[in-house]
């Protein structure tokens, strides 16, 4: 959250299973955060409580994407030690006024205080003011623009206080669009633009995922702040692909020596 307050750019990873040595692989490489996802994966309680440990043992940010809308069962995921959610399909507004509510103490939102779970080094701070206005300073809340109805009312929604970033779904989106007629991608792309001069014009970051160094570069061109280009499941589909062409290739060599 520093490197965004900062007006820095973010390197993120994804992570969809329970595999705590990835957040120390993922700090000790460079990267400045991993997107945890609980949209399409499940943990148990105890599993995610010692994923997010790990995250604040290694010192790299967890932005979590979370299943859930209830409100104390997000700012559980805050005490807990994610230092910032993810919200998918935010559409309107008032869906992003609802999550702020959620999710940043008063004078900004509405969540309630405990002052001690893993986010406050459990009570480390006695004084609840101070904790509450360094935990909306430090932590972060990001919504998904995934609809096209996320896309036309993407200047209230990134308007909205308590707003940090806006983060592009591309999948959801461009199906979305697809569905609709748009076969080339155009409507995708300038989906992209709307989103980014949004943001630029409210003085808040955005994000999306880039899975190619081109798409990298378009997007930091446009003006991302956040970019995830890797994921456990990829990062093994990969890695399993060359250990088989190094199989591959040594069967080939074998059989051109004999």
């Amino acid at each position: 959250m520093k490197r965004l307050r900062a007006g820095e750019f973010v390197r993120c990873a994804n992570l969809g299973h329970f595999i705590p040595s990835y957040i120390a692989h993922a700090a000790r490489t460079g990267f400045d955060c991993i997107w945890l996802d609980l949209e399409h994966s499940a943990f148990e309680l105890r599993e995610l409580q010692v994923m997010l440990a790990h995250f604040h043992l290694y010192d790299i940010d967890c932005l979590l994407r979370a299943p859930t809308l209830g409100k104390t069962e997000l700012y559980r995921y805050l005490e807990d030690g994610a230092t910032g959610l993810m919200i998918p399909h935010v559409s309107t507004a008032e869906k992003a006024k609802m999550l702020v509510q959620a999710t940043k103490f008063p004078p900004i939102g509405d969540r309630g205080l405990d002052n001690a779970g893993l986010d406050s080094d459990y009570h480390i701070n006695p004084d609840g003011y101070t904790f509450s206005q360094d935990a909306n300073r430090e932590t972060f809340l990001v919504v998904q623009i995934e609809t096209p109805e996320g896309v036309e009312n993407v200047e209230e929604i990134a308007a909205v206080p308590g707003v940090d970033m806006l983060f592009v779904g591309p999948g959801d989106l461009g199906l979305r669009y697809r569905c609709e007629g748009d076969t080339s991608g155009e409507r995708l792309e300038a989906a992209y633009k709307r989103v980014a001069a949004a943001a630029k014009a409210n003085g808040i970051a955005w994000g999306c995922p880039a899975g190619t160094p081109e798409e990298m570069k378009k997007r930091r061109d446009q003006g991302a702040n956040m970019l995830c280009n890797c994921g456990d499941f990829m990062i093994l589909l990969n890695g399993l692909k060359a250990a088989a062409k190094a199989f591959d290739d040594l069967e080939g060599l074998s059989t051109e020596g004999k």
